[in-house]
């Protein structure tokens, strides 16, 4: 029974039975056909059912479809690869012998894997050329791919990193990631305000710590 003396059925009072169908639908090749967003606005209407709440009053009649677009956007990175949003955007620059190209304070939003909780904050990436650049925007856009996917911050700079390495294949590369972590400020331990940091570094930042203390100040870091 709902709050409002609404009565829901679905399979069985708090959607058992729904929970059942789907299982079972996974276990066959009936799954394949699934209408990804459709099955994410069930589940919506499920915790919604099963938190004491009336899916079907004016308020939240349309929440499962806007939660299933939510996570359409937030969750785009897996429809993404780096070598699409390079898109052979490199190109041969006279630069300075093994001086290195920083692109700081890249805003990103992903999301925690362990709670579905947002986490934000900035990515500070540098490289070393090796004999080609890439387009300024690619790497924001390669920070926004693997952010928006569901992750913890480690992988995240570890992924950044990696992909910038791989497919720039430069001298170096250094990944610094800020993180505010909501799963920390609105459950657990509740401390707001926490700045989680994580570092990746390849090629010449492993083994020049001048380099990775210019990069700091070149980065405001």
């Amino acid at each position: 029974m709902s709050s409002n003396g609404k009565q829901h059925t679905n399979g069985n009072g708090n959607g058992h039975g729904r929970i059942y169908e789907i299982a079972e639908r996974i276990a066959t090749a009936e799954f394949a056909a699934f209408d990804p967003k459709a099955e994410i606005e069930e589940a919506v209407r499920l915790i919604l059912l099963n938190v004491g709440e009336d899916p079907e009053r004016d308020g939240l009649l349309r929440t499962p479809h806007r939660v299933a677009k939510m996570y359409d956007e937030l969750l785009e990175g897996y429809r993404q690869d780096v070598a699409t949003i390079i898109n052979n955007a490199m190109f041969d620059v006279e630069y300075g012998e093994g001086e290195m190209i920083v692109v700081a304070n890249i805003d990103y939003t992903s999301m925690c894997e362990h709670h579905m909780l947002p986490f934000t904050g900035k990515a500070h990436v540098a490289y070393i050329p090796r004999d080609k650049v890439v387009g300024l925007s690619k790497i924001p856009r390669i920070v926004d791919m693997f952010a928006r996917r569901l992750q913890v911050q480690e992988r995240l700079t570890n992924e950044i990193a990696n992909a910038l390495h791989e497919h720039l294949n430069p001298l170096g590369v250094i990944v610094v990631v800020e993180g505010q972590h909501s799963c920390a400020a609105l459950r657990g331990v509740k401390k707001h305000g926490v700045n989680m940091i994580t570092t990746a570094k390849r090629g010449d930042f492993r083994t020049n710590p001048a380099l990775v203390q210019e990069f700091y100040r070149l980065a405001g870091l």
